[in-house]
């Protein structure tokens, strides 16, 4: 799956795993050396944790609409994310992949879901 910030036109990633399954959620990045592909695309996600998780992430929180709804950028290992009531999917992407200019109300393209 492809995943683009309409507003820049800017890539997140093109080969994005959709973990849509609760074990492919529950299990999401833990155990892993590296990103699998591009990302990672959890759905349902409102909050995530970083627990058994070797590497920081960025995590791009969004809508039903695909609006974003919160980034957190660095976000490190063993933490644990607020629940973000508006949120349907969360967007798991190698720390420092999310540029400063995506921000809450940005608009999301996701292809392929």
């Amino acid at each position: 799956m492809k995943v683009i910030h309409s507003k820049t036109n800017f890539l997140l990633g093109s080969d994005i795993r959709f973990a849509n399954s609760f074990r492919d959620r529950l299990l999401g990045l833990m155990f892993s050396k590296n990103m699998i592909g591009d990302g990672l695309l959890l759905e349902p996600c409102n909050s995530v944790h970083n627990c058994f998780v070797r590497f920081p992430i960025d995590v791009v929180f969004i809508d039903n609409d695909n609006k974003v709804v919160k980034v957190l950028r660095h976000f490190k290992p063993w933490r644990f994310s607020w629940i973000y009531l508006g949120a349907r999917r969360a967007l798991e992407l190698p720390a420092g992949k999310v540029p400063n200019d995506v921000v809450k109300g940005d608009q999301l393209e996701v292809m392929g879901v």
